[in-house]
């Protein structure tokens, strides 16, 4: 073999060792890693007693990272000063948890870390670690279990919060807005289940929150809350359900301000019935006003006339027990001008809906013999004028409708004159109505119902698309119902006013109770449905 090739050779060999070097990897055609990471050990060991250090340490055999661990971790009791754990963002085959809080004696805390942990490559999670030591001589190992329901949804919310107040010389009700509980868990994303553990004998408040800024505190503005009727005794083997739902806010002012001529904006929080706006400020004999609320934000409007030339006025707000006083500032604005709406305003008009006739000024007068309602023939069709709903600043019409039909308001100048005495100039509004053939009929038996109810059409959201109230036991018919599925719903009206109401913590008020069809019914066009619901 000569010098050249046998050089040749080597320069190959040693170039194929080079690329089988830089190439190194896992391995094609191998079995995916699927096995969680595991702890080779821990200090102190889990479920230590005397515990009176200040960092834990928690070693694994792989390099592991944690995701999600604000919405994951869940520590019990709560700490007040939050301990810093790592890694977070990056891999470690270590957990370190440094304790900056100062921790109560003879007190059991667990730290479960969720779904939070999971190996570096694959993603395969160590599933609802906890790692428990007592601060005394022993372990508190007593459970509350239970499941966590909604009030007026068809599911409950993730991540919810369940917690465990001591009932001692210090409870008082306010304690869920004041402090954090003695035992939390919370239900993570996946389950509605919940297990409190490691809970010490006593007497406790189980409480749930559906907890939007992670404070362990309920903040009636933001957050769900529930809660179990009676105190309960651990040990126990009972266990709790908790539904959840929205309390009324209570109501709140906020600053007013003069946003147009003669025009003032009252905001609010909770809700504005029963609420009294007084002018404080001297005004003329002749000083009027009107209030109307915005059809879509929390909001009243304060229109009064004649125009004041001050710097300022003075209201007094009140509403049970609230009360506050304002100065809004006065300066030169623009007034608005009238511009009168119809509703529904896309032509197409349902058999059962009334139209409905708004301003942006409110009315003070209207003249019916200016208002004609016509159908596809250009004959007059009577129609009945509904009692004006000052608030909403709206009128409406009832008319009796046939199937393929149009319709035609006219409304004549003058016909409305507004609280400045602004009028309308001439007016037309084309409305429609579809074959009843475009629609479905839903007969309803509803069985083992306590009286009075109220019967609901929902969708998949919690919609509300069409509704009747049942004083006793008969079939329920909704009538030309769009094409579609819908969940029924049924709310047992306790008091007796028509419409649903939730609960209340501080007066102990549960919410009326609501009943939802396990599945869908499938309303189609031209069919008529029969179905039973038996609660």
């Amino acid at each position: 073999m000569s010098k050249r090739l046998l050089n040749f050779i080597l320069i190959l060999i040693i170039s194929c060792i080079f690329i089988n070097c830089a190439n190194r990897g896992t391995p094609q055609g191998g079995e995916k890693d699927i096995e969680p990471p595991k702890i080779l050990s821990t200090s102190p060991k889990n479920y230590s007693t005397n515990f009176t250090g200040k960092e834990i340490r928690i070693k694994f055999n792989e390099y592991i990272k944690i995701k999600n661990l604000q919405k994951q971790l869940i520590i019990s009791p709560p700490m007040k000063t939050q301990p810093e754990i790592t890694p977070q963002g990056s891999a470690s085959k270590e957990i370190r948890i440094k304790i900056h809080d100062t921790l109560e004696p003879n007190t059991t805390y667990a730290f479960n870390f969720g779904n939070s942990i999971e190996d570096n490559n694959e993603g395969n999670p160590y599933t609802y670690y906890r790692y428990v030591f007592s601060t005394g001589d022993y372990i508190d190992s007593l459970a509350v279990t239970g499941n966590i329901t909604d009030a007026l949804k068809r599911q409950p919310d993730t991540f919810v919060s369940v917690m465990l107040y001591e009932v001692d010389s210090t409870f008082h009700d306010s304690i869920v807005y004041k402090e954090t509980p003695k035992y939390i868990t919370n239900t993570l994303d996946s389950v509605t289940t919940y297990t409190i553990e490691n809970v010490k004998a006593g007497k406790y408040l189980l409480l749930a929150l559906k907890d939007n800024n992670g404070d362990n505190k309920f903040q009636q503005k933001t957050d769900k809350i529930g809660f179990y009727k009676d105190f309960i005794d651990v040990p126990t083997d009972s266990s709790y359900n908790i539904k959840l739902f929205k309390e009324v806010i209570d109501y709140k002012a906020s600053r007013p301000q003069l946003i147009s001529k003669q025009k003032i904006m009252f905001g609010y929080e909770g809700n504005y019935q029963g609420v009294k706006i007084n002018l404080k400020s001297d005004a003329p004999e002749e000083f009027a006003y009107r209030l109307t609320k915005d059809p879509k934000t929390d909001t009243l409007y304060y229109w009064y006339k004649p125009n004041l030339e001050v710097d300022s006025l003075v209201f007094n707000i009140n509403k049970l027990n609230y009360e506050k006083d304002y100065t809004v500032r006065i300066k030169e604005k623009q007034p608005d001008s009238l511009i009168i709406r119809g509703k529904p305003s896309g032509g197409s008009i349902h058999f059962t809906e009334d139209f409905k006739i708004s301003g942006t000024i409110p009315f003070t007068k209207f003249d019916t013999s200016k208002i004609k309602l016509f159908d596809k023939d250009t004959t007059l069709i009577d129609f009945k004028i509904n009692p004006y709903d000052s608030i909403h600043n709206t009128y409406s019409f009832s008319f009796d409708k046939t199937e393929d039909n149009s319709y035609a308001f006219e409304i004549l100048p003058e016909a409305f004159t507004d609280f400045f005495g602004n009028v309308n100039d001439t007016i037309y509004y084309a409305l429609r109505t579809n074959k009843k053939d475009q629609y479905g009929n839903v007969r309803i038996n509803i069985n083992n119902a306590k009286y009075p109810i109220i019967v609901q059409l929902t969708s998949d959201k919690e919609e509300v698309k069409y509704e009747l109230y049942a004083t006793e036991k008969k079939p329920l018919d909704f009538l030309d119902v769009d094409p579609g599925k819908y969940y029924i719903r049924v709310i047992f009206d306790a008091n007796k006013n028509k419409i649903y109401d939730t609960g209340n913590f501080l007066k102990r008020i549960k919410p009326e109770v609501v009943k939802y069809s396990a599945v869908q019914i499938e309303v189609r066009a031209g069919w008529d449905l029969p179905t039973d619901f038996n609660l």
